[in-house]
């Protein structure tokens, strides 16, 4: 079976339960070394999604990417928040794109927050003045600053369906006015402490999509960065020196996809309800190129191959 995309692949001492749109998900079987622990092996293969389909083309590498870049940020963020990684102990199969963590106790709702604002959260802004129910000042262009950031979360859905946003009062019904509150907090920390660190390497954290967990031991739960965190499937990044209100910004995300897809070229019409194409070769590499300068911007080293 496929490590880099398709079927998950038999890792000995571990059990599949589960794939996403990136990554496949595994607890250790009875003969592993980690049997009976709360730990689970998170496999981030090559697969690429793009308005909720998993596309039919893989990017060589990514798998590799979203990991590294993942541990680099939980590493400048942990005085900020705590997250669930554990071990990189793992299968020779998978090593570089894999990770044994902390299970936790997902919140069900994407913790989203935004310091620029693009993307579909335009199209209420330009209605009502508003995003996720918040009022913005009026006259902001595509790609403006926002004068402080927001936090606009999302209900999360199942593989193939759509996020949906949702208002912060809305979350609380689903996890309680006090989670609610620390969620929107530590959402709020990360992302300043994550801008300041990109603004530093001439990179813009435009916005980012967080999840988090909470510990399953007994006692009041510990909130608990889990999954991915700051990687171009999940966060907009901008080049700094191109950043111009008013048009489509120069990204390190995968918007390059998007906007092929979207195109004329790719002759897909998203409202057909049909899966979309595969991406041709040149798609890829600048795709795949992209996310390495991402990750060797940010972190100032060179990919392991």
């Amino acid at each position: 079976m496929s490590i880099d995309g398709g079927a998950a692949p038999v890792l000995a001492g571990w059990t599949h339960t589960y794939s996403g749109k990136v990554r496949d998900l595994y607890v250790p079987s009875d003969e592993s070394s980690h049997a009976g622990g709360d730990v689970v092996l998170v496999v981030a293969s090559d697969r690429i999604s793009a308005y909720d389909y998993i596309l039919p083309t893989t990017i060589p590498g990514k798998g590799r990417i979203l990991t590294a870049m993942s541990l680099w940020w939980f590493d400048q963020l942990a005085e900020v928040v705590p997250n669930h990684v554990v071990s990189l102990d793992v299968p020779l199969e998978v090593r570089g794109r894999a990770m044994i963590c902390r299970q936790l106790r997902m919140y069900p709702v994407e913790c989203v927050v935004r310091g620029y604002i693009t993307g579909s959260v335009m199209t209420e802004y330009r209605t009502s003045g508003t995003v996720c129910g918040l009022a913005l000042p009026p006259g902001l262009e595509e790609g403006a600053r926002l004068p402080e950031p927001i936090f606009t979360p999302a209900a999360k859905a199942q593989v193939g369906e759509h996020d949906e946003n949702i208002t912060f009062e809305e979350t609380a019904h689903r996890v309680s006015l006090p989670i609610a509150r620390r969620l929107r907090d530590r959402t709020l920390a990360v992302y300043r402490r994550a801008a300041e660190i990109a603004g530093e390497r001439g990179i813009i954290l435009a916005d980012t999509k967080l999840e988090f967990g909470a510990s399953l031991q007994p006692g009041e739960p510990v909130i608990v960065l889990g999954d991915e965190v700051l990687t171009p499937d999940s966060s907009r990044f901008w080049r700094a020196e191109d950043w111009e209100p008013g048009r489509t910004q120069t990204s390190y995300d995968k918007q390059f996809v998007r906007d092929w897809l979207t195109s004329p070229a790719s002759g897909w019409d998203r409202r057909a309800g049909t899966p979309p194409p595969a991406l041709p070769r040149e798609v890829v590499e600048r795709t795949s190129e992209r996310y390495v300068e991402a990750y060797e911007r940010l972190t100032g080293r060179a990919l392991e191959a």
